[in-house]
């Protein structure tokens, strides 16, 4: 095989894995936004239309393939709470947990004052 051919096929796979992750997110990312109000669920940012695509979806679990309707296992997280709840997850596997690193579960309601943010509409 040539190397051109080899870049080819690993050019072709790559396609495919980011048109599977597209597709994969799309479907849970629309959900989740139609699901939970625009607000990061760790610093409390608020979102709009304008920097909506900062917010990103995480997976409590951290299966991206587990989804269910309900959105049980999703949050909504800026890219830098995203960034940093990953790299917490990460470091918690290669080093195991310590009292330090445990961290309190986030005390951010976004639901606290739905009834009011219904009646401003």
């Amino acid at each position: 095989m040539s190397a051109n051919q080899g870049q080819s096929k690993l050019d072709k796979v790559l396609a495919e894995a980011r048109e599977y992750k597209a597709k994969r997110e799309t479907g849970y990312r629309e959900q989740a936004l139609k699901l939970y109000p625009w607000v990061c669920g760790r610093c409390s940012r608020e979102f709009n239309n304008a920097n909506l695509r900062e917010l990103t979806v995480h997976h409590r679990d951290h299966n991206h393939d587990n989804n269910p309707s309900d959105g049980s296992n999703w949050e909504l997280l800026c890219l830098y709470c995203h960034d940093n709840e990953h790299s917490r997850f990460e470091e918690l596997i290669q080093y195991g947990a310590t009292k330090e690193a445990k961290v309190d579960a986030a005390t951010y309601n976004p639901f606290a004052d739905l009834k009011g943010m219904m009646n401003k509409k």
